[in-house]
């Protein structure tokens, strides 16, 4: 498959996208909900996996292409789960949720915004009608997750570069994860990066409205956005995104059986 699947003037095909990952037996696969876009209807596709386990898994969810013109997500997500289908011991003790395609409209017209005109991640809690939003909002409330992964491509940035919120050991879980992905995509090492002050690559603030976590959710999970330089070849992208979630699986495992031998 091409990474250069659709120009800005054709529509990319979903169901292209996802192909790789059916014939993946230990993938299981969902379709969210249904709504009608221009005659069409749509659904979110969300395929879970769970690695060997002793227990009860830590669960971990994966998001993409919430911003539809970025398909470096996408394909990353794709990537992971192939790995993770070929290799489970990277998932041990973990319950993966991946949502590669969070703005379907918006990835088939290779548009920032849905086909309605919207940022659908300036909506998040509050309120918004928008059925792509709702649908995800439900996958955050029920879901339970200890993490909550994101990733996205910026146009203004030189480097790869992370936003962390939530659980106070999130900023150790991105720290190593930049540091991995920063060997095959230069960081963003800017004192301000899209707008906010940074440190080492890593931002303490987020827009109004974005894909988290419900307030006040106990415990607090760990929320990391990732964000590539949207210039940069397709495949280095993808190979970091992938890099940086091998990282944070493996940190954050680390972390937890630390803490439990303390």
């Amino acid at each position: 498959m091409s990474h250069n699947a659709a120009s800005q003037n054709e529509k990319r095909s979903l169901e292209r996208y996802l192909e790789p990952l059916a014939c993946l037996d230990s993938i299981q696969s969902a379709n969210l909900g249904s709504f009608e876009v221009g005659g069409k209807i749509y659904s979110l596709p969300r395929f879970g996996f769970r690695g060997p386990n002793s227990g009860e898994p830590i669960r971990v969810a994966l998001f993409a292409a919430i911003h539809g013109d970025e398909p470096a997500g996408t394909l990353a997500c794709i990537r992971f789960l192939q790995k993770l289908a070929a290799e489970p011991a990277l998932a041990e003790n973990f319950q993966l949720e991946v949502y590669p395609i969070c703005n379907p409209t918006g990835f088939e017209d290779n548009t920032r915004h849905s086909r309605r005109g919207l940022d659908l991640n300036r909506e998040f809690w509050k309120g918004s009608v928008e059925a792509e939003v709702q649908l995800l909002e439900q996958e955050l409330r029920v879901g339970r997750f200890s993490g909550i992964i994101q990733l996205h491509a910026d146009d203004t940035s030189n480097g790869i570069y992370g936003f962390v919120r939530g659980h106070t050991l999130t900023e150790n879980l991105l720290r190593p994860a930049l540091r991995a992905a920063g060997e095959i995509l230069p960081r963003n090492i800017n004192a301000t990066i899209d707008g906010f002050a940074a440190r080492d690559g890593i931002i303490y603030e987020s827009y109004e409205g974005v894909l988290a976590a419900p307030k006040a959710m106990e415990p607090v999970p760990f929320e990391i956005i990732l964000e590539t330089p949207h210039h940069e070849e397709m495949e280095l992208q993808v190979e970091a995104l992938v890099v940086g979630l091998r990282t944070i699986l493996a940190e954050y495992r680390r972390l937890i059986s630390f803490a439990a031998n303390i």
